[in-house]
């Protein structure tokens, strides 16, 4: 089974150009779900959701809906402030330059609070994957694959994915090695399709199963330069895949969901309706090829 969506489902380019004009914010998820059964939810990278909030969600999408979250911006190494902290962690937090320190104790108390945010999803069986998207200054040179296992562990009966976001990672003599880390600990190394640049910010489109529940690929678009330099999500994911562009992801696609129990196929190129459009267009491309986008 290949299931299909996008990166967010507010995201302003799908209000302006996608949704039907003046729909109000609280119709924009059923509305989105009327079209597919898949969302990354983008907003939890910024701030841990509430469980009201997501049981909201919940109530607002079919039975068989499922959200992969992406997990919180502090996980995921990235450069974090600490008003970005959930208020009851910053007492705990230590800070160098008004930038938050990620500390074992600090990585426990987030992910637990993280879970209880978003424990609505197990309880209503829409819980998809999390998705802990690395920040491309996590490399070889400076960083071991190992560093990630306390993550790992805390998050142990969760359907985890993870996006390395540095090339060296699947390049050259490392390549089997972060792939072997992967498959012995059954996590999921999500694959991409991204622009054809060999910049250190540019993943290679490889795809690799390293756990036979569930294929993760994330749709980046192909706009070299607006990957690298571009300043918003707009100008970097500025990028509207032609038919044949969709024909090669879905061939792709098939291949994993030969060999997985599920694939995820997530469209970021987000920029005006890009993205919901190329996802509907891809459905229907996977659907002609005999693959189930629903489940039966």
């Amino acid at each position: 089974m290949i299931r299909v969506g996008t990166a967010s489902w507010s995201d302003p380019g799908f209000i302006e150009d996608w949704y039907p004009p003046n729909l109000p914010a609280r119709k924009r998820l059923p509305s989105y779900a009327e079209h597919f059964n898949l969302v990354e939810v983008n907003s939890s990278f910024y701030a841990v959701p509430s469980p009201t909030v997501v049981a909201r969600w919940c109530d607002e999408t079919p039975d068989d809906f499922l959200f992969d979250v992406k997990l919180h911006r502090l996980l995921s190494r990235h450069s974090t402030q600490l008003k970005l902290l959930p208020r009851g962690l910053r007492s705990m937090a230590r800070t160098h330059k008004d930038r938050v320190e990620l500390t074992p104790r600090l990585e426990r108390s987030l992910i637990k609070i993280f879970l209880e945010g978003i424990q609505p999803l197990e309880e209503a069986g829409k819980m998809g994957a999390l998705l802990l998207q690395l920040s491309p200054s996590f490399r070889p040179r400076e960083y071991s694959l190992d560093e990630l296992d306390h993550v790992i562990e805390l998050l142990k009966g969760h359907q985890l994915a993870i996006e390395l976001r540095h090339r060296e990672w699947l390049t050259g003599e490392q390549k089997e090695a972060t792939v072997a880390f992967f498959k012995k600990r059954h996590v999921t190394l999500v694959t991409v399709d991204a622009p054809r640049r060999e910049h250190f910010m540019v993943m290679p489109s490889e795809d690799v199963v390293t756990d036979r529940k569930l294929a993760y690929l994330r749709a980046h678009g192909r706009n070299a330069h607006g990957y690298v330099a571009g300043r918003t999500v707009a100008e970097r994911f500025d990028y509207d895949y032609s038919n044949r562009e969709l024909e090669e992801i879905a061939e792709r696609a098939e291949q994993l969901a030969e060999t997985v129990r599920e694939t995820h196929v997530v469209f970021n190129n987000n920029k005006s309706s890009y993205a919901p459009r190329a996802a509907a267009r891809f459905r229907r491309i996977v659907e002609r090829a005999g693959v189930p986008t629903a489940a039966s």
